[in-house]
């Protein structure tokens, strides 16, 4: 870390997160997905002066999505910063324009991704913070999800959870972090912000929750309300992470796939508390009928477990059906 830039108590929440929970190791290879909005620039200037101490490499990564008139002046800032820190820099250019948020996301992770994949890095660094979790989490909630959803941002993932070869891992090391600070911080360290006017732009329902239900809320009932969230999102995370891990043991005890329709037997579950036993036909669900995993479809499904022999559920989409055969539940498609 340079002697002209002061280790500040922010530095000091890095560092101390980054080794608590074993998020980067030393001499790790590192992409960080950059913005030029205040929470990646503070992001990249923290990782770049603690790069010494943990002797990484360090890369950026910049995803243009066309969307803006400036978009491409934004791509120009962030290369002129990485020139400036000599820091190794990736342009990402969308072909086809991304038609919703959703898409946009999926193409930023795939395309930052296959940069990490063809450049050796295993980490892949992203600057979401306490705020950004305090968000999804009511965004979530609104939407109807369960405590996966509530608790969606993770520390740490693998960036392709579809390739269990895949050794790239995603990482969030700033969700102890409010945006507050992240301005604060760029604000102090002079850093050039690049405002994009999309995060204005309320048609877009996070934007609605960032600037006008988290104040709400935060003025009307609990200055702290968004501190509160985050945390409520991080005590969820440890409880789905439990769950998981006791529905996959029952979920292997319970499974048969040498029958000629998949099933489960009824009589591992039948003591299990309910809660282990929705997460079991969710598994069910996903591994048979792909897309029919809501509420609804968990909850008759997992009402067969105690239901008497030969009960089944109406049709689910696509036809298949799931009965009551003795001791097993079995989708005929």
């Amino acid at each position: 870390m340079s002697d002209a830039l002061p280790w500040t108590p922010l530095h000091a929440q890095f560092h101390r997160v980054l080794r608590s929970r074993k998020l980067l190791p030393p001499a790790s290879r590192i992409l960080v997905a950059v913005s030029g909005g205040q929470d990646s620039l503070c992001l990249i200037r923290l990782l770049l002066d603690l790069r010494s101490k943990w002797d990484w490499t360090i890369a950026i990564a910049h995803c243009d999505h066309r969307w803006r008139p400036d978009s491409g002046a934004n791509a120009d800032h962030i290369e002129r910063l990485a020139n400036n820190w000599n820091t190794p820099f990736y342009r990402l250019t969308a072909g086809p324009i991304p038609a919703s948020e959703a898409a946009a996301r999926r193409w930023r992770y795939r395309a930052i991704g296959e940069v990490a994949l063809s450049h050796n890095y295993h980490y892949v660094v992203t600057g979401h913070t306490a705020s950004d979790r305090a968000e999804t989490l009511l965004y979530n909630l609104i939407r109807g999800g369960g405590a996966d959803g509530l608790a969606a941002l993770t520390w740490s993932r693998p960036l392709f959870p579809e390739n269990p070869d895949s050794e790239v891992m995603l990482v969030r090391p700033m969700l102890e972090i409010a945006r507050s600070e992240t301005g604060e911080f760029c604000k102090n360290r002079h850093l050039e912000i690049w405002e994009d006017s999309t995060n204005a732009d309320l048609r877009h329902a996070r934007n609605r929750i960032r600037n006008e239900l988290l104040p709400y809320l935060q003025t009307h009932f609990n200055p702290n309300a968004e501190q509160n969230l985050a945390r409520t999102a991080e005590l969820l995370r440890a409880d789905v992470d439990y769950l998981e891990t006791e529905a996959e043991k029952l979920y292997d005890r319970a499974i048969c796939r040498d029958r000629d329709r998949p099933g489960v037997n009824r009589q591992p579950l039948k003591k299990a508390p309910l809660a282990l036993q929705r997460r079991v036909m969710r598994r069910l669900l996903r591994e048979v009928l792909p897309g029919a995993s809501n509420f609804e479809q968990i909850e008759k499904l997992t009402a067969l477990i105690s239901a008497p022999n030969r009960s089944q559920t109406d049709p689910f989409p696509g036809g298949a059906i799931a009965r009551v055969e003795g001791d097993w539940i079995t989708i005929n498609n």
